[in-house]
């Protein structure tokens, strides 16, 4: 039998010298081998949780682990039941945001001062896998990742009264974040990007009037806050398109005019809203202003090798969970007399995708460790750290990808049931090949940035 461990309250417990966030002591006793979680009132037959981790945990710090174990903790009562139906009902996981922000979790990376846990990405990371891991998926992973990222350019370059006045709530889970970037007539060419911010004087001061369209805006229908990315100079006044872009901190109110938003019909996690936002001369404060103006582009930019190893933990945990089902039902599963994972055509390929998630880790949490430490370490470079993260994003989202495939062929016709979860969770595998960046523009950074291919684009 597995043997059990006390979780010391937090803050009381410092791992590495760190406050980690509050939460109640408990005993941590791990699942035995093979078991399922029938913890959720709905639970029913196939549609239940396996808590039977596949992944070697060696190397990983205790800090790393105890997050690991106690987002588990408080993951283990939304069982698989849960996900299927908020992804057939595309009802959005509220209890399941409300929950890991009572656990401080929602302030992982934020510092100390605003309420956070002044932990790192590496941390960070590991949560982000825990969440999706469990059976969550990408929409479990996504109800959170805004709150997570969209806070962090806040967090270094707002001004004291924006980071004072928003943090602490988002950390406390009273408002959700979410970040305006994409636009459906620039894609991933960010720097032409058409939404534009005005600044003009009115009777209530000096305002910014909004007019623009973005797209693919994740969690837009429950958010208080916006981080939105808009151009304050014509791309043609400025030195390079770079320059001209500005970021704001908005409130999403409905109640204003100028303001419009669709929801998007997706594939896969439907449980998270995905919209098109529309702004039509909608006004915000000037003081929505994140750092300087026309200089919005490099604050993001501080952002992006973070959300890259994120979402590579967001990866690896759904394809960590889509093997370690497969592997299950491999091993229960009899025809012919014997079980079906006897058979070397369905071993070999589930052998291969669990070395493929292992390589992917490695990269994932070096990429993580790299972006932590170069906040002191001025020998790591900004070149060598977009190497790692970009690759680590590359990785992880093709291991995903080839164990969720794997996992619904090895079910066979079963594997095209909803209550089995694998179609569910290959349905949500192709986000981390598409986004934030695709694969063809990460390829494409490599054989430029490293093998110093001529540019294709």
């Amino acid at each position: 039998m597995a043997q059990c461990r006390l979780i010391i309250p937090w803050p009381a417990y410092r791992a590495n010298g760190i406050r980690l966030p509050p939460a109640r002591p408990r005993r941590f006793c791990p699942p035995a081998t093979g078991t399922f979680s029938h913890s959720h009132p709905a639970a029913r037959a196939f549609s239940t949780t396996a808590h039977r981790r596949i992944m070697d945990t060696t190397g990983f710090t205790d800090t790393q682990l105890d997050v690991r174990a106690a987002v588990s903790q408080i993951c283990a009562p939304f069982s698989n039941t849960y996900w299927q139906e908020h992804d057939e009902t595309q009802t959005d996981p509220a209890d399941f945001h409300a929950a890991l922000a009572a656990g401080g979790w929602l302030g992982i990376a934020l510092p100390e001062s605003l309420g956070g846990s002044g932990l790192g990405i590496s941390e960070a990371t590991i949560m982000m896998q825990t969440i999706a891991e469990s059976g969550a998926g990408m929409a479990g992973a996504q109800a959170v990742h805004g709150n997570v990222y969209a806070t962090q350019p806040l967090a270094r370059f707002g001004s004291p009264a924006q980071r004072e006045s928003v943090i602490p709530r988002v950390v406390k889970g009273e408002w959700r974040v979410c970040f305006g970037v994409t636009e459906p007539n620039a894609g991933l060419d960010t720097l032409r990007l058409r939404t534009v911010a005005r600044k003009v004087k009115t009777e209530r001061g000096d305002m910014y009037r909004i007019t623009g369209q973005k797209i693919w805006i994740t969690c837009a229908q429950v958010a208080r806050k916006m981080m939105l990315l808009a151009r304050t100079t014509p791309v043609e006044d400025v030195k390079k398109p770079s320059e001209g872009l500005s970021l704001f901190c908005i409130d999403l109110d409905r109640t204003k005019p100028g303001l419009e938003m669709r929801r998007i019909k997706k594939m896969g996690g439907r449980a998270v809203d995905a919209n098109e936002v529309f702004f039509d001369d909608y006004e915000i404060p000037a003081d929505t202003l994140v750092g300087e103006e026309d200089k919005g582009f490099k604050i993001i930019l501080h952002g992006m090798n973070a959300e890259r190893c994120l979402l590579a933990g967001e990866a690896l945990g759904l394809g960590y969970a889509a093997l370690a089902r497969a592997a299950a039902y491999a091993r229960e599963r009899v025809v012919f007399g014997r079980p079906i994972g006897m058979n070397q055509a369905i071993a070999h390929p589930l052998a291969d995708a669990y070395m493929r998630l292992e390589g992917a880790k490695l990269a994932t949490y070096h990429a993580a460790r790299l972006f932590d430490a170069s906040k002191a370490d001025t020998s790591i470079t900004p070149h060598a750290l977009g190497v790692a993260c970009n690759s680590a994003k590359y990785m992880a989202a093709e291991a995903a990808f080839a164990a969720c495939e794997r996992a619904v062929l090895t079910h066979g016709g079963m594997g095209y049931a909803a209550e089995f979860d694998v179609e569910r969770w290959f349905r949500e595998c192709l986000v981390p090949r598409i986004a934030p960046v695709s694969r063809e523009m990460i390829l494409n950074y490599i054989g430029e940035k490293v093998l110093e291919l001529p540019r294709s684009y």
